[in-house]
């Protein structure tokens, strides 16, 4: 009876203790393998060393007789494996998925960086932030610029939130930016009720677009329009600034809610239009250099900021079509026909230049090339 009695109590211990089980058990002895723990089942269990350096230790850091909680990973024959990294895994998922109710922000350690976003531990699990989810992140940076920011947070401790957590596929995910919103709004809020159009303030460039760049000016992102970027044209922002730039700028505009700011570049320079009417006079042969050709005319650089328009009711007669005649970069000799400073203006003509003129300036083209070389 009682041989009948044992069996049935180790097949009951069989059938309750099952993988994923959560038990605790007792340190029997402990070895470079690992550990060999009583469960109280018919089979002591087994930790792998490898289980234990999961967690960053050793066997050797526990000692016999001490209590651990396990998880149990598998029940093979009379093999009974054990976890304790699993076991200690599940604390950590109970408290992400806590974090994530409450909605409740905390600090992370940024281990690493990759083109998709950053590495964070969070205890025995690893968290992953997002690129999109990174405060102040530029938006139009190439994949190996972005790494190459996303690698400067590294070993940086940031606030964070649980956005996402998800056992089963081992899931678990964080926003920077979602902690930040709260503080950057507060910031924000603050921000908006100091600043005043004609002001100026120190920002970051946080992204480009075709149409301009935005600033990060400590809590809100202004806009500078490409048109305020300089006082000469500008193709595209990249030409004047980039992301990560550290830029002073001018309060131009701030709309009735404070929601949009719009910034200026050129107003904290000289504008070179103001000393027109000193450097240039109605009649003075120029040199310039042709920035753009349309079917209208060309437009052509004389200083930095100062742009005349070559209409094509200027050129020599016979030559109607600009864009056979001059091409973009072509150094040219004009006469000034009209100066308008006010509304940043300045006509030539290549009609009122004569050929002895035109011959002459190229005789001195020529001779400044020789010199060159």
């Amino acid at each position: 009876m009682q041989l009948e009695f044992a069996a049935l109590l180790e097949q009951s211990f069989a059938q309750i203790l099952k993988p994923g089980d959560f038990i605790t058990g007792s340190i029997l002895s402990v070895s470079g393998k690992g550990l060999l723990v009583d469960v109280g089942w018919k089979h002591d269990g087994f930790v792998s060393s490898q289980d234990i350096e999961r967690m960053g230790i050793t066997p050797s850091e526990y000692t016999a007789g001490e209590e651990v909680e396990v998880v149990v990973v598998r029940l093979e024959d009379d093999n009974l494996v054990l976890s304790i990294a699993q076991a200690r895994q599940n604390e950590d998922w109970k408290r992400a998925e806590e974090l994530q109710e409450r909605d409740e922000a905390f600090k992370g350690l940024v281990a690493a960086a990759n083109k998709g976003g950053l590495i964070v531990p969070f205890g025995n699990l690893r968290g992953f932030i997002p690129a999109s989810h990174v405060v102040d992140l530029p938006r139009t940076l190439n994949e190996d610029d972005r790494v190459r920011y996303l690698e400067t947070l590294v070993n940086k401790e940031i606030s964070l939130k649980v956005i996402e957590v998800n056992r089963k596929r081992r899931r678990l995910v964080f926003s920077q930016r979602n902690a930040e919103r709260e503080t950057r709004n507060a910031r924000k809020e603050v921000l908006l009720s100091e600043l005043k159009e004609g002001d100026a303030r120190e920002g970051v460039v946080s992204g480009l677009c075709d149409f301009g760049a935005f600033v990060d000016l400590g809590g809100a992102d202004g806009l500078i329009h490409i048109s305020e970027l300089a006082w000469h044209r500008v193709r595209h922002p990249s030409e004047v600034v980039n992301p990560g730039d550290k830029v002073k700028v001018y309060i131009l505009h701030l709309d009735d809610n404070g929601k949009r700011i719009g910034l200026s570049l050129k107003r904290l320079q000289d504008n070179p239009w103001a000393a027109v009417d000193e450097r240039y006079h109605i009649g003075q042969l120029v040199e310039g250099l042709v920035s753009r050709v349309e079917a209208f005319g060309a437009f052509v650089n004389l200083d930095p900021g100062i742009e005349a328009l070559l209409h094509v009711s200027q050129f020599p007669e016979g030559q109607s079509d600009p864009r056979r005649v001059l091409y973009e970069g072509q150094k040219v000799l004009a006469r000034i026909i009209s100066i308008e400073a006010d509304k940043q203006r300045l006509g030539l003509s290549l009609r009122d230049v004569s050929e002895a003129e035109t011959a002459q300036w190229k005789e001195q083209q020529a001779q400044q090339e020789e010199a060159v070389e």
